[in-house]
C-alpha cells in the first residue's frame, strides 16, 4: 500500500496547472493512462447530484429518497427492472412514511412549500411503479428527474444560517454565503455554472465578484486542451491576475478544500502537503464542466481570476479515483452547455458573464 501511494504521489507532483507571465503549463504524465481500470464504479459524475450532496445537511431520510433516485439511472440504462422497482419503493417510503421528519428540518417559512413539493414526488413516484410495469423508461426518466428537482430545493431550504466558518485572516476576500448560478455567453453558445459557497466560500467568492466587475466580459480562453482544460480570466497587459482597484494590489486567493464531515475548509495546503492521498472531499474533479481556480505550480495560494473548466474524459482520470482532488480548489460546475464547453477553443471568448440568480449570497470585503 505504501508504494501504491507513492506511484500516486508521484503522480500526482507531475500534475500542474500553473500560470505565469511567460508560460501556460500543463504536463499530464503517461501513467495516468494506467490507473482507469481502478476507478471507483459508483463515483457520481453528474454536477447537479455532486451539488446536492455537497449541501450540509443532515437529514436522513430526504437523503434516502435522493439515493433511491440518484443511483436508479444505473439500473434504467441496463434495464435491471427488480432493482428499480426496490428503489422506487424505497422513494415511495421516505417521501410518506419520512415526510414528518423531513419537515422538521426545512426551515419555518418553507414549510407548507416543502410539503407540496412531498406530495408532488409522491406523486410521481406512483407514476413511475406504473411506468416499470410497462417499462417505459422515457416516463422514468422524466418524473426522475423532476423529483431529483423538488429533492435538491428541498434541502436547500433545510439550511437556516450559514454554517460554514471562514477564518478571519480572510475577512480583506469577498465571500459567497450560500450558492450562485453564473451564466456566461460565449462565441460558442452559453455556459450555465453553480457557484458552491457552502463548500468553498472564498474561491467562489472572488469568482462570483470578478463576474459582477465585468472582469471575464470579452475574455479570450488561454488555453483549451481537447482532453485536459479550458482556461481562461488572464487580464490585458503584465499582470496574470486581478488588481484591486482600491489596494492596487494583486488579489491572492487561497487553496480552500472542504473535506466531507468538515464545517470548515483546509486552507493554503493542498492535501497532499497534509498527508492526506485520495481524499474524500465535498467538490470533486468527478463531473465534466468542474470549475477551479488555476495558480502558480510554485505558489499554491497564487491564483487569483485565471480559472479552468475540467475536461478530462473519465476514462483518462477515473471518477472517484482523480488524482485532481485537493491539488486545486473546486469552487463549481457546468451545469448546462456541456455541448458548448466540448465546442470551446483558443479562437473563443467570454462575450459577458453574469449572475442571474443568488447574487445576494455575495458579501464584499471588510
Amino acid at each position: 500500500m505504501i508504494k501504491l501511494f507513492k506511484y500516486f504521489c508521484a503522480v500526482v507532483l507531475a500534475i500542474a496547472i500553473s500560470f505565469s507571465s511567460n508560460q501556460n503549463a500543463w504536463a499530464l504524465p503517461s501513467q495516468t493512462f494506467t490507473i482507469a481500470a481502478l476507478a471507483q464504479g459508483d463515483a457520481i459524475t453528474d454536477p447537479e447530484a455532486i451539488l446536492r450532496y455537497a449541501l450540509p445537511i443532515e437529514n436522513k431520510q430526504i437523503r434516502r429518497l435522493q439515493d433511491s433516485m440518484e443511483f436508479m439511472n444505473k439500473d434504467l440504462r441496463a434495464k435491471r427492472w427488480g432493482p428499480i422497482a426496490s428503489a422506487a419503493k424505497k422513494a415511495g417510503r421516505a417521501a410518506n412514511i419520512g415526510k414528518d421528519k423531513i419537515l422538521d428540518d426545512v426551515v419555518e417559512d418553507f414549510r407548507p412549500q416543502a410539503e407540496t413539493l412531498l406530495t408532488e414526488i409522491s406523486e410521481d413516484v406512483e407514476v413511475i411503479r406504473e411506468a416499470i410495469k410497462e417499462q417505459d423508461r422515457e416516463t422514468i426518466w422524466t418524473k426522475r428527474s423532476e423529483i431529483l428537482t423538488d429533492v435538491g430545493i428541498i434541502e436547500e431550504n433545510m439550511i437556516g444560517e450559514y454554517p460554514t466558518t471562514i477564518p478571519p485572516e480572510f475577512d480583506n476576500l469577498p465571500r459567497l454565503l450560500g450558492r450562485a448560478t453564473v451564466e456566461m455567453k460565449t462565441t460558442q453558445g452559453d455556459l450555465t455554472i453553480v457557484l458552491d459557497g457552502y463548500n468553498a466560500p472564498i474561491n467562489a467568492g472572488n469568482f462570483a465578484d470578478l463576474v459582477k466587475r465585468g472582469f471575464y466580459d470579452g475574455l479570450p480562453f488561454i488555453r483549451a486542451e481537447d482532453l485536459y482544460i479550458l482556461q481562461t480570466g488572464d487580464p490585458e497587459g503584465a499582470e496574470v491576475g486581478f488588481i484591486d482597484p482600491k489596494t492596487k494590489e494583486y488579489r491572492a486567493i487561497p487553496m480552500e478544500i472542504m473535506q466531507k464531515g468538515d464545517t470548515e475548509a483546509t486552507y493554503e495546503f493542498t492535501l497532499e502537503d497534509l498527508g492526506i492521498y485520495l481524499p474524500d472531499i465535498n467538490l470533486p474533479f468527478n463531473a465534466y464542466g468542474a470549475l477551479a481556480l488555476a495558480r502558480p505550480t510554485e505558489d499554491v495560494n497564487g491564483g487569483s481570476s485565471q480559472v479552468f473548466f475540467f475536461k478530462f474524459d473519465t476514462e483518462l482520470s477515473p471518477p472517484g479515483f482523480n488524482l485532481m482532488d485537493g491539488q486545486y480548489s473546486i469552487f463549481g460546475y457546468t451545469t448546462k452547455g456541456k455541448d458548448v464547453l466540448e465546442a470551446l477553443t483558443k479562437q473563443d471568448k467570454i462575450i459577458s458573464a453574469k449572475i442571474i440568480k443568488g447574487a445576494e449570497n455575495l458579501v464584499s470585503s471588510s
